[in-house]
């Protein structure tokens, strides 16, 4: 039978063990245990939560233009939105208006004064990009990619100032919304903007075109003065058959001297000269040679069509116009809150308990693979 094995002893390597133990886990957890408790400064939480929503509009009129559905452009607005709480831009404009840097140093960071929190506030000296490394910090954002909601955790050390800042921070998000909406309306427009007043100024000069012919050739309607021409020749045309029918038959029941057929023939004479002469204004010599007023009769026709043609495009561009302000509308964005900035009522940062308890862990696992490596350096020696 075997005899019973001696009682264990506590030897030096134990001794070192635990002395181990007790520097790296035990010492560094009532430090922090001391310092979380006792010296780090209460901070407050202020939530707010936001998305950014479309005029979601779809108007019948757009049918008509082909006009794409730009569905995806709410989803880039948040993305756009998200990178921009993150950015340099934004905690610049914050710092200018609040003054970030007096807020989050308010404990202090000075180690020698008691009452300060050198861990967690921010040191007031630090540069834009310490700043913004620390906004990191205070500023926590969630961002739901499946339902595009932002969520937004603004802590400080004062609740009222945590408000103050999660209220900027609203206003300066849709201030970016807005910017982004009003961008896109106008890229939508601009060019039928531009083909809208391209064809005015068409309307405006072939308007201009016509009234300044009139005025230089002193005629309302070229189209009345060549009707009432034409209504001339035809009466004269009618006098000179009558005059030719009463000369016959005076020339058939008188006699040769008689003075009244000098006087017919002097009436057909003078008929036939005002007919000649009236032609000649129609354009109607017989010879080919253009005359005033078939010449100004062409032009002013010209004229006529390219007063026709602008006012129809001026019609088209002033449509395309209205359907282009439409799409500009249905394009439009708004950040939509759903969450305003709320004030804390007790502090529930630092998460003191959390903290310890990450830092327990982490220190005994560190504690353990140090034990182990060093046993096993020993035990392979």
């Amino acid at each position: 039978m075997a005899a019973p094995a001696p009682p264990g002893r506590l030897r030096g390597r134990h001794v070192l063990l635990l002395l181990s133990f007790l520097v790296t886990v035990i010492a560094p957890l009532a430090i922090a245990g001391w310092y979380l408790w006792e010296r780090a400064a209460d901070q407050y939480a202020s939530t707010l939560g936001f998305s950014v929503r479309a005029e979601d509009q779809s108007p019948a009129i757009s049918l008509l233009g082909g006009i794409t559905d730009f569905s995806g452009s709410g989803s880039n607005d948040t993305d756009i939105l998200y990178e921009y709480l993150h950015s340099q831009d934004l905690v610049q404009q914050m710092a200018a208006e609040l003054d970030l840097g007096r807020i989050w140093s308010r404990p202090g960071h000075d180690w020698r004064a008691s009452d300060s929190d050198p861990v967690f506030a921010y040191d007031a000296e630090g540069t834009i990009e310490d700043l913004v490394e620390y906004w990191q910090r205070m500023v926590r954002i969630r961002y739901d990619t499946g339902t595009q909601l932002i969520e937004v955790r603004v802590l400080a050390f004062d609740p009222q100032e945590a408000q103050s800042v999660a209220t900027l921070l609203l206003q300066k998000s849709s201030e970016l919304i807005n910017t982004l909406s009003d961008i896109a309306q106008e890229d939508t427009i601009r060019s039928a903007r531009e083909d809208l007043e391209m064809a005015r100024e068409r309307l405006r000069a072939a308007r201009r075109d016509v009234t300044e012919f009139r005025n230089r050739n002193q005629l309302v309607d070229p189209e009345t003065d060549v009707a009432a021409q034409a209504g001339l020749l035809g009466e004269l045309q009618a006098q000179l058959a009558t005059a030719l029918i009463d000369a016959d038959v005076l020339a058939k029941t008188t006699r040769s001297n008689d003075p009244r057929i000098a006087q017919a023939s002097l009436r057909i004479e003078t008929i036939s000269r005002r007919i000649a002469a009236e032609r000649s204004k129609l354009g109607m010599d017989g010879q080919g040679n253009p005359t005033l007023l078939s010449e100004v009769m062409g032009q002013y026709e010209a004229l006529v069509v390219d007063r026709k043609f602008a006012e129809e495009s001026y019609t088209s561009a002033l449509a395309a116009f209205d359907l282009a302000q439409a799409e500009a509308r249905r394009k439009s964005r708004y950040l939509a809150p759903y969450i305003q900035p709320t004030i804390a009522q007790s502090s529930r940062y630092p998460e003191r308990g959390t903290l310890l308890i990450f830092g327990a862990i982490f220190l005994s696992l560190t504690w353990l693979v140090l034990a182990v490596t060093t046993y096993a350096l020993k035990d392979r020696h």
